[in-house]
């Protein structure tokens, strides 16, 4: 699938919605679930629970390389991968120590 920061994708497999905030120039297997993630309207389930920890609203999720990166905007069941490799929660950046 073919990611633009903005896109709003939903799980197949739970209530989970992530927005894209980067992607790399090529296609991407994004997954939620172990089901590929879908643009658009959410789609009927094709079951009721996706396996793996539940995503966080508001937190955001990248890979190791920082290529992609997703907000999570309602939360559900289901890890986020790229492919095999799985997301990790972005840390925050830390402020600047006012002296």
């Amino acid at each position: 699938m073919k990611l633009r920061p903005g896109l709003k994708l939903n799980s197949a497999v739970s209530d989970a919605q992530v927005v894209v905030v980067r992607a790399p120039a090529g296609d991407v297997d994004l997954r939620c679930g172990g089901e590929p993630l879908v643009a658009g309207d959410p789609p009927e389930r094709t079951r009721d629970t996706a396996d793996g920890e539940a995503l966080l609203m508001g937190k955001r999720y990248s890979d190791a390389g920082g290529t992609v990166e997703l907000l999570c905007t309602k939360p559900g069941p289901g890890t986020l991968t790229v492919g095999d490799e799985p997301l990790a929660i972005k840390a925050a950046k830390p402020l600047p120590a006012s002296d």
